[in-house]
């Protein structure tokens, strides 16, 4: 529900992309306000680390949740430079994105983890977002009983569908020339699609922990428009990028008893953005 609403002030952001060919195609360079806002919008999404490492006994399962305050973006990004020329819209960004998780022992002290938000409806937007990691935590007790170290690999594949662009109240019948000429909303979709490795050191252990840790992503979204203007043109506009992000992250976990964990965590990603993540987590087995 949350990436809905987050993925529909993307489009109305990213309105003036829109170009007047039916089936434009736009590759805009890394450092590109469009590239840039694109990247902004994946960082809530990012199936990051949800809570402090530790060794899951193999068929041990934790079910739980996590919320993403969403900050906004410079101003100056929601001003595109490179795939269309007119000034966007204003916009409001959504407050929050919210997903559940799930968290599975295997042999060998590694974890797979998992989190899919099913097609939802909201505010005329449909959204769904599937995400999957693999992890393996090592004890450095070697080096002190308090430290474990993970390595972690995670991907975020998901599509959100509806009035993106040309919500209702951007549509206009006055100027054939500017964007969202027409009667009828648009019906475009947003892509956040996203490949990374990271790795995270714990201290601590009982009841409270903290870890600090760091890794990369290779983002590839995906945005294409869908707007019927009122002379009966259909834009099919498409804006991809591909792009490499560093990220930094420190949190810690508190197990409240011992089949139930609450964790906070500080993620960020230099080039794009900073958030917070409250999640959740209770061990059902």
């Amino acid at each position: 529900m949350s990436i809905s609403r987050t993925a529909g002030v993307l489009g109305v952001t990213l309105g003036s992309i829109i170009a007047g060919d039916a089936a434009a195609q736009c590759r805009p360079p890394a450092n590109s306000h469009e590239a840039r806002l694109l990247a902004f919008y994946e960082v809530p999404a990012i199936f990051s680390l949800g809570a402090a490492p530790e060794r899951l006994r193999p068929g041990a399962i934790e079910v739980g949740g996590e919320a993403v305050p969403v900050p906004s973006p410079n101003a100056a990004l929601t001003h595109p430079e490179y795939c269309y020329q007119y000034t966007t819209n204003n916009t409001k960004l959504a407050s929050l994105f919210g997903r559940p998780r799930i968290e599975l022992g295997l042999p060998a002290a590694m974890t797979l983890e998992a989190s899919y938000l099913p097609p939802i409806t909201f505010m005329n937007a449909r959204a769904a977002v599937a995400s999957v990691a693999i992890a393996r935590a090592q004890s450095l007790s070697f080096v002190d009983p308090g430290l474990t170290l993970l390595l972690r690999a995670h991907a975020t594949v998901g599509r959100v569908s509806g009035p993106i662009t040309c919500p209702v109240a951007s549509l206009q019948t006055t100027d054939a020339g500017a964007p969202c000429y027409g009667r009828r909303p648009s019906n475009d979709h947003f892509d956040p699609n996203a490949l990374g490795v990271e790795s995270a050191l714990t201290v601590g252990s009982g009841r409270l922990s903290g870890y600090v840790g760091g890794g990369a992503t290779w983002l590839s979204p995906h945005f294409q428009a869908g707007f019927t203007d009122a002379e009966g043109i259909t834009d099919r506009t498409t804006v991809d990028v591909r792009l490499l992000r560093g990220s930094a992250f420190a949190g810690g976990s508190l197990r409240v008893r011992d089949d139930l964990r609450i964790s906070a965590q500080l993620y960020a990603v230099p080039a794009d953005a900073t958030t917070a993540r409250i999640a959740f987590a209770y061990r059902v087995r």
